[in-house]
């Protein structure tokens, strides 16, 4: 029977599932080359294909059974006939898919052209996904990519989206999600600079450092900086630019967890981030033309999932203490609290301003004062940091941007 579709929606969905069906179809023409038994389908089968797809929905739901049927046993004969010469089952596969791309096209038009777009980008880039994952990926990384994709697709649907303590602070979905975040971050800066190499050395490493702690970075620029004087304005600038991935990362995590605090830190965060930049060429230029000729890029784990889970377990901590304060002290202890947290971890310090807010024990004003104590302290710490591995010199010229960073975000905050 002849389902109820106006004309204009049947001319799209065909012409959608014609288009997709002729890119699938130049791809694999084009991937035949001088032999024309080594793929079957070409271009006017996979059109045909994907229109038949459409047709048959227009007929009715039995018909869409038997085109898949026939389409099933006309990608069974291909490879009967062309095994020998390419064993895989890509074209076949892809047949299939071009008949359902065509039924999706005359329900939803713009995600069939979607699918199709990303189909055909996967079968042209064949040699260089191969590349990829034999010459470039490590099983290190693979094993930490496959991590990442179960922690955000299996284990973060599975928790309860909602506070199982007495306070009304502790949810285990977003704060497995705040997992998932900073493995997510990490692994970017990881790949960033995988794939730029040596050439912004010490600055990108600073930069991708500072998202898995600020302070550890500045630690470890120091202690560069004290064995290698030479490359002081290097350390420096990639001290800095920690910075810079601190402030990022905290818009981030409370993006994640509070879009009212947010909104009152945007501001004050850009103004603080777009100081340190300045600061971080400031104090050394040069930065860049050392990195190229410094380190190697950066190998190993694209994260630490223990630095992710120390980190949540921290926010865990941080949010029984705070809420418990705040209810037995009002404001004066979640600022308190804060201000404490912020000597460990600035994220930790606002992730759990965050969730005291979201569970109404404080007022959107209270939080963001205490993010400013917790960042505060923070920078305290990174100072005393910086005078222990780095000596004075170093930390001279390093606190005059944590100085303006922090002056930055003050400012704005108090002057919006």
């Amino acid at each position: 029977m002849l389902q109820s579709y106006d004309d204009q929606h049947v001319l799209t969905g065909l012409a959608v599932a014609f288009g997709v069906g002729l890119l699938i179809g130049i791809e694999r023409e084009q991937r035949k080359g001088a032999d024309p038994a080594h793929i079957v389908a070409g271009v006017r089968t996979f059109a045909l294909i994907a229109l038949a797809g459409a047709v048959c929905t227009l007929l009715g739901t039995a018909l869409i059974a038997v085109g898949a049927a026939f389409v099933g046993l006309a990608a069974l004969a291909s490879y009967h006939r062309s095994r020998e010469a390419d064993p895989g089952l890509t074209t076949e596969i892809a047949m299939f898919v071009a008949f359902l791309l065509g039924v999706l096209a005359m329900h939803q038009r713009e995600l069939a052209a979607g699918i199709g777009v990303g189909v055909a980008l996967i079968l042209a880039l064949k040699s260089r996904l191969h590349a990829f994952t034999r010459e470039v990926l490590t099983p290190q990384e693979l094993h930490d990519g496959l991590l990442l994709i179960a922690s955000a697709l299996i284990v973060l649907p599975l928790l309860p989206d909602r506070a199982i303590d007495p306070w009304h602070v502790f949810n285990p979905h977003k704060l497995w999600r705040l997992v998932v975040l900073v493995m997510a971050i990490n692994a970017l800066g990881y790949v960033a600079q995988r794939a730029l190499g040596t050439r912004l050395g010490l600055p990108l490493s600073g930069f991708a450092g500072g998202f898995v702690s600020a302070t550890a970075t500045i630690g470890a620029m120091g202690s560069r900086a004290k064995l290698h004087p030479e490359q002081r304005p290097s350390c420096v600038a990639a001290s800095t630019l920690a910075n810079v991935a601190t402030i990022v990362q905290l818009a981030l995590v409370l993006g994640a967890l509070s879009r009212p605090l947010l909104g009152i830190l945007a501001l004050p965060l850009a103004a603080s981030g777009l100081t340190a930049l300045a600061a971080a060429g400031f104090s050394g230029f040069s930065a860049w033309r050392d990195g190229r000729d410094g380190i190697a890029p950066m190998k190993g784990r694209p994260f630490q999932p223990t630095h992710a889970l120390l980190f949540v377990a921290l926010v865990s901590v941080i949010l029984f203490v705070a809420a418990a304060l705040a209810h037995w002290f009002g404001d004066a202890g979640a600022l308190a609290a804060a201000g404490a947290a912020g000597f460990a971890d600035t994220h930790a310090a606002a992730a759990s301003v965050a969730q005291v807010l979201n569970a109404g024990q404080i007022d959107t004003e209270v939080a963001a004062f205490a993010v400013l104590i917790g960042f505060t302290t923070n920078t305290l710490g990174k100072t005393v940091v910086a005078f222990g591995t780095g000596g004075r010199s170093f930390a001279l010229h390093l606190l005059p941007g944590l100085v303006a960073m922090l002056a930055a975000f003050a400012a704005v905050l108090l002057w919006r």
